[in-house]
Parts: structure tokens; sequence; C-alpha cells
């Protein structure tokens, strides 16, 4: 077989990438690109784009050390029995080409996962040592997110930990029940034991030592996961189940959801058509009423027999108009916790609303100038010049708040 070019391995071991959805660098310590604070290209292979808490937008070199894997998991396209074009990088490979992106302003960090090649721990000890000769040899400042695997030794996740920003394990799938039939050389109960160590490992790095008084870098960023959606039964009130479950046992920064897509050679087992894209969009809305809106789990899909989020109006908005007796409420009275079960008002707005009525009483056209959509917020809020009179219970509120199908709006 010839001999591939770096340029060769980087379109392969890119575009093997592009399936893992959860590469975004919130959460670390804010860094610029050579001292700039800019972006320099938008566009190139293996580059991918995150966006900060502070809505920076980071560019990543987002690739796989390899797509070469011992397991064959049904809903990979890089499992073992897979018809597909294979690449590997060197260590050494994936440390130049980081850096020269970096230095060319290209990227802000990287994002490296790999197939398993070997042995898990093999594969573990090469990306350990990518980020390892980044920070020490090169003293790179930029972001690193290291996706790790569950079954490698717990000493190489401790020292992933010493040089990444962010660590995460995915769990593959919503229930053990499907990561049994779908990838059964994974063991859910490794994972889970992997995930728990590495939380166990990030709070105790975050006390100061006794010796320097000082906290230990370890993985400041936190810990994530993934889970693909739409290869199993698994509806939506599940895959919410599992999350919450997640978040509360492993303090995760974030679950990311990714919509199955249809592989050559695909397995029986899983479906020939891709889920809509529009179901990982309300995951993502109802995952943020969970962790910013103060919504407990099983809030938001009761009443829904089929355990599915409603594709045609976000989950906020569905669950107003499920309970429109807690509606309308007077935004110059109502407490934060109510003000954010607003449809159309965000936890942005909210901070604001409360702290402007302070000073003046809010008139209509006042919270019009701090939410996206006053229309969205209309039918559900009071205030000095406005009640909304019949339309919070009007049956066609529903058809009138539905968005084009084009249109994704997050609350």
């Amino acid at each position: 077989m010839a001999q591939l070019s770096t340029l060769e391995k980087l379109a392969i071991l890119s575009d093997a990438a592009k399936y893992d959805a959860s590469c975004a660098s919130s959460g670390s310590t804010k860094r610029n690109s050579l001292g700039t604070g800019g972006i320099g290209s938008t566009t190139g292979a293996g580059i991918c784009h995150s966006y900060a808490p502070d809505g920076r937008c980071i560019s990543l070199l987002k690739i796989l050390l390899t797509n070469f894997c011992i397991y064959d998991c049904a809903y990979c396209i890089n499992r073992s029995s897979s018809n597909v074009r294979r690449a590997r990088f060197t260590v050494q490979e994936v440390v130049d080409l980081t850096l020269d992106f970096y230095k060319r302003n290209y990227i802000e960090g990287l994002f490296l996962s790999s197939g398993i090649i070997r042995s898990p721990d093999e594969t573990m000890g090469q990306l350990v040592e990518v980020a390892r000769q980044l920070r020490v040899t090169h003293r790179f400042a930029g972001y690193i997110h290291l996706k790790t695997i569950p079954d490698c030794d717990p000493l190489l996740l401790e020292e992933a930990g010493r040089f990444a920003d962010r660590l995460s394990i995915n769990v593959e799938l919503p229930t053990d029940d499907g990561v049994s039939r779908l990838a059964p050389e994974k063991r859910p109960a490794e994972i889970r034991k992997a995930m728990g160590n590495l939380r166990m490992k990030i709070e105790e790095k975050s006390e100061p030592t006794l010796r320097t008084k000082r906290k230990e870098r370890f993985a400041p960023g936190g810990q994530s996961t993934q889970m693909i959606i739409g290869a199993d039964p698994a509806n939506d009130d599940t895959i919410l189940k599992t999350s919450a479950r997640l978040y509360s046992s492993y303090h995760l920064k974030r679950v990311y959801y990714s919509a199955f897509s249809p592989i050559p050679d695909a397995k029986s087992s899983l479906p020939l058509i891709q889920p809509p894209l529009m179901r990982e969009h309300r995951l993502y809305q109802a995952d943020w009423l969970m962790r910013f809106y103060g919504f407990e789990q099983n809030e938001i899909l009761a009443g829904q027999s089929d355990g599915m989020l409603d594709l045609a109006v976000d989950p906020k908005l569905a669950w107003a108009l499920a309970n429109r007796q807690r509606f309308p409420v007077d935004v110059n009275r109502g407490d934060r916790e109510s003000l954010l079960r607003v449809p159309g008002l965000g936890t942005k707005a909210v901070a604001k609303i409360l702290q402007v009525r302070r000073y003046r009483t809010l008139r209509l056209e006042d919270v019009g100038r701090l939410c996206q959509s006053v229309n969205k917020v209309r039918p559900f809020i009071t205030a000095l010049d406005w009640q909304p009179g019949g339309l919070t219970d009007n049956p066609s509120l529903k058809a009138r708040m539905t968005p084009q199908p084009a249109q994704l709006s997050l609350f």
C-alpha cells in the first residue's frame, strides 16, 4: 500500500472525526492565538468551530489519531468491519500539524480522538503523548480536548488531565441495552466507572494542596460526553432521563447529542433513515432547560404519551402551552423562577428585567428591547401597559406561534 502524505491523512482523519459532536471548548480559560485575540482562516480540512461562554467563536483542529479500530460498533463508520479508507497519524505528525495551524492563526486549539489500535492503553498513551509534547516540549498555550478511552489504565487518564483543558468519555447510547446490542465490545459499567473516577479526580485537584496552597491544574474545562440518538429505539424521555442522571452523578459540563447518520454497509439492526435533525436540536433545548432554567427532567415531557419532544415548537413553549394556568407572569413582580418559564425570555433577559425593574416599572416596549421576540413573550406576561386578556388561553395559540420549518430558535 502506498505511503500516504500528511495532507492525505488529514483529509481522511478530519472527515472521520466529523461524527463526534463533543468538541466545544466552553468552560476553560480564555486563550488568544499568539496574543492577537483573533481567528485566522475559517475554512480548511480538520477545522471546526465552537463557541466559548463569552460568545467568541473558537476554531479547533478536529482530527482522529487513527480511524483503524479493533471494535465493531454497528453505528460507527470506523468500525473494524467497515469498508473505509484507513489512515494513521504518528504522534509527531499531530504535534507538527497543531503547531503549524496554530502559528498560522488558523486555530486556537486541538480536539483529538481516535479509534482503538491494538489496545486501549496503547491508544490512550499516544493521545496523552501528543498533549504532553505540546504542553511540555513546545509550551503550547492553546486549548486541548482529548477524547479518552474508558477502559484504559486510570493513570493514563490522570496524566491526560494534567495536559488537557477538557476530557470526554462517550456513553455511546442512551441505554445499556442499546450499547449491548450495537456495541457489544463496550461495557457501560466500565464507562460509568471511568467517568466516576474522572469526576473524583477533578474534585480532588480543585482543592488547594497543603504544601503549595494552590490548586493543581487538572482538566479545568471539566468532562463531557456524547450519545448517539436515533440508532436505537430510545425515546426523548429516556434520553433526557439518562442526561439528567449523568449531570447529577458525574457533574458533566455538557452532554452532546449526535443524530445517527446512516453509514455504508450498515447492519440490519440499524434504521435505514436518519432521524430529523430538529430532534437533535429539541434535545439540546430541553438540555438547556434542565441546566439553566430550573426545569426538572420529568416536567419537560409530562403528558406526552409517546415520550417524544414536539418538533413543531421548542420545549419551553410546549411546556407553557400545556401549563397555561401558570401564566401570565407579571414582569414587574414575578420572581426569577417564574420569569425563566416564560417562552422567549432567556437567562440574560430575565437578569436584565430583575435589574431594571428596581428603578422603573416595565412596559411591554421595555421587555421587547430585552428579548429577541416580543411576539413570543406577549401571551405569557403582563406589564404596566399590557394585559394578554384571552390570548393566553386562545385554542389557536400554538398554531399562531409555530415557526416556519426552516427556522431554528433557541428560546
